[in-house]
């Protein structure tokens, strides 16, 4: 295997830098894979991004859902771009060269940006609770002070949770060999190259990986279940069809981003399947991400009455700007 030593191997001495293998047996493939996950990280970053802008344009659409919305879309596009683009790179070129600094910086803003999304749909689900379930409360209760703080709060508990396992496991000791059984920096195929005993870190990893996932699904199934129990009390048919229509969208992507990484980290030792892993984490990078904006947002009627009101601006301002008289 590949390995760039400070000294020599003999000695014991310390890897300077990681190659990244990503997917050995579709590298006959990788100009059709590069092209596909590019298109996929596009429209996942015109999709989010396009949410955010006319969030912050449209009035309308200021509300404690689509601050919630925007700051998960907002998430998303960093989330993804940490990974998706050394990825298409490998795609393109093959095994990646990436520095240990940069590899563990890399884990780091990956499994923080993942924790803070769990938080961040938990948040969600108890808006939409909220606004189903207690209705002449919700207001009050969801007001903007309180929606930046929920953010916030997020944000702090991912960094707390992910910064303290991700920190101990770089101060151990990689001797080789570096080749990384995947196409990004991860924690557990780190833990496997590791020459030191890293089995209380990755329990403390597990751990803590377990109380992001279990808090964050205790939650959705709170509000969810609570909003299905609602919606079956609807007297109109139609009304209960509408809900139950986005409310099994929204359980779609639940399932997906559950369901993958339960399967990823959700294991006291890390070392094992790592091979499978690598599929399952395309799923949590790319496919969750591309459904997101249009399972909770694009198929949203505000969402498009604003899209084309903000549509109508633009063509009335590109029409006002041709048919000015010239000075």
């Amino acid at each position: 295997m590949e390995m760039l030593m400070t000294e020599d191997t003999r000695n014991g001495t310390a890897v300077q830098e990681f190659i990244l293998e990503g997917f050995p047996v579709a590298e006959h493939l990788g100009s059709l894979f590069f092209l596909v996950h590019l298109l996929a990280y596009l429209a996942s970053l015109t999709g989010n991004t396009l949410i955010i802008a006319i969030t912050c344009e449209d009035r309308r659409l200021q509300t404690p859902m689509y601050i919630f919305l925007s700051s998960f879309s907002f998430v998303e596009c960093c989330f993804i771009t940490t990974v998706i683009p050394r990825l298409l790179a490998i795609f393109l070129s093959g095994r990646q060269r990436i520095s240990f600094v940069a590899c563990f910086t890399q884990a780091f803003v990956f499994l923080f940006l993942g924790a803070t999304v769990f938080f961040l749909m938990a948040v969600l689900s108890l808006d939409r609770y909220l606004a189903i379930c207690k209705p002449l409360r919700y207001l009050a209760i969801m007001n903007p002070r309180t929606c930046f703080f929920l953010v916030a709060v997020c944000l702090v508990l991912a960094f707390l949770f992910m910064v303290v396992p991700v920190v101990m496991l770089s101060q151990s000791f990689y001797c080789g060999p570096n080749v990384i059984p995947h196409f990004f920096c991860d924690f557990g195929p780190l833990a496997s190259l590791s020459c030191s005993d890293t089995r209380s870190i990755e329990m403390l990893f597990f751990h803590l990986a377990l109380i992001v996932l279990f808090t964050s699904l205790s939650i959705a199934i709170f509000a969810y279940s609570n909003i299905v129990a609602t919606v079956v009390r609807l007297p109109s048919a139609r009304e209960r069809q509408r809900a139950f229509s986005t409310c099994s969208s929204h359980l779609v992507v639940l399932s997906l981003m559950y369901g993958s990484c339960v399967f990823i980290y959700m294991k006291p030792k890390q070392t094992s399947r790592l091979d499978t892993n690598r599929e399952a984490a395309l799923v949590n990078t790319v496919v969750t991400p591309l459904l997101n904006p249009i399972i909770y947002t694009l198929r949203n009627k505000q969402v498009h009455q604003a899209l084309r009101d903000a549509l109508s601006r633009v063509k009335l301002h590109r029409y006002q700007r041709r048919s000015a008289p010239p000075l």
